[in-house]
């Protein structure tokens, strides 16, 4: 069992944003480790394979390294190339597959139980994103072994009856690449339109196949039962059945609010569920824990992203210093 002395910093979280905590507090002269539950950037890996970032690498740059990619939108593999030479060129100290169990407020310092071991810091720092818990549908069947809330590539839904859920990105990206391997697809969509955030060299493409009828879909409707060989969708016209093999429920991701919870961070908001936390300097309630990264949103997994929340790590950095100096 890993037992270590007091640190500076615990960074909970090693995805960009964790990494970029790690980076400033070593900049800063300042003792840290990073533990990811998951592989380096889990997030990122757990990506559909062939994805392209909406932003442009030079945005989803940090520790001041270049991202060189040859493409106008770097794509997953290159994402995840550029971040572990990141982690490799400032040799950060962090540990891999080592989950956070609990984090104990001794009011001198921190505890941090995890998988593998017991911490002690000043300071923690959540950086732990949204990715990891799906939004569940709360329909009978979705239990099923046929249903989905994380797809990774097309091959495997290939000439079956495949439904998706949502018109995010994700759900978008899930419709045309599953449909491009000869699948039948369906998607069922709760709003009235595609997405506005859909990545604007996608959307046309869907927009097209579905006028064309290569890929059917059902605005202002909702799943409402999934079984074996079969799903229910309630529509404006009414409930219709149709024949299905997979359902690929992307109906997007959000904190771990119950983790937040038991250690004590409160929500600013009970519909958003955004937790508190003070934007100058990422502190929250609790005396000593900071916010960094996607986390900060709450429900709204869209206000933050790579490229406007990197600078957290030097805000957070920056406010523990101002500390350490009165």
């Amino acid at each position: 069992m890993r037992v270590s002395s007091l640190i500076d910093i615990l960074i909970i979280g090693g995805g960009p944003i964790g990494l970029a905590c790690g980076i400033a507090a070593k900049k800063a002269g300042l003792s840290y480790l990073i533990l990811e539950k998951g592989c380096l950037v889990n997030s990122l890996y757990n990506y559909p394979l062939g994805m392209t970032f909406f932003s442009t690498a030079e945005k989803l740059e940090i520790g001041g390294l270049p991202f060189v990619s040859i493409n106008p939108k770097p794509k997953r593999a290159e994402a995840l190339e550029y971040y572990r030479r990141v982690s490799l060129t400032y040799d950060l100290d962090i540990h891999l597959f080592e989950e956070v169990k609990n984090i104990a407020d001794e009011k001198e310092h921190f505890t941090v139980k995890t998988s593998k071991g017991e911490y002690h810091g000043k300071n923690v720092v959540i950086a732990t994103g949204f990715y990891d818990e799906p939004m569940l549908l709360d329909i009978p069947g979705e239990n099923l072994d046929k249903v989905f809330h994380y797809y990774r590539e097309p091959h495997y839904f290939a000439n079956q009856n495949v439904v998706v859920v949502g018109a995010s990105n994700s759900s978008v990206d899930a419709a045309l690449e599953t449909y491009r391997k000869g699948a039948n697809v369906t998607m069922v969509v709760r709003g009235q339109e595609i997405g506005q955030r859909v990545k604007y060299w996608v959307r046309p493409d869907i927009m097209n196949r579905i006028s064309e009828g290569s890929i059917q879909i059902y605005f202002s409707s909702n799943l409402t039962e999934i079984r074996e060989n079969e799903v229910d969708i309630q529509t404006p016209e009414g409930q219709i059945t149709i024949p299905n093999d997979f359902v690929l429920a992307l109906t997007g991701y959000r904190p771990n609010f119950s983790f937040l919870k038991k250690i004590g961070i409160k929500n600013s908001d009970k519909i958003s569920k955004t937790p508190v936390y003070d934007p100058v300097t990422m502190e929250t309630n609790v005396e000593g824990i900071y916010l960094a990264g996607v986390v900060c949103g709450g429900l709204n997994t869209h206000s933050w992203f790579i490229e406007n929340s990197r600078i957290h790590a030097d805000q957070i950095i920056q406010a523990i210093i101002n500390k350490l100096n009165k």
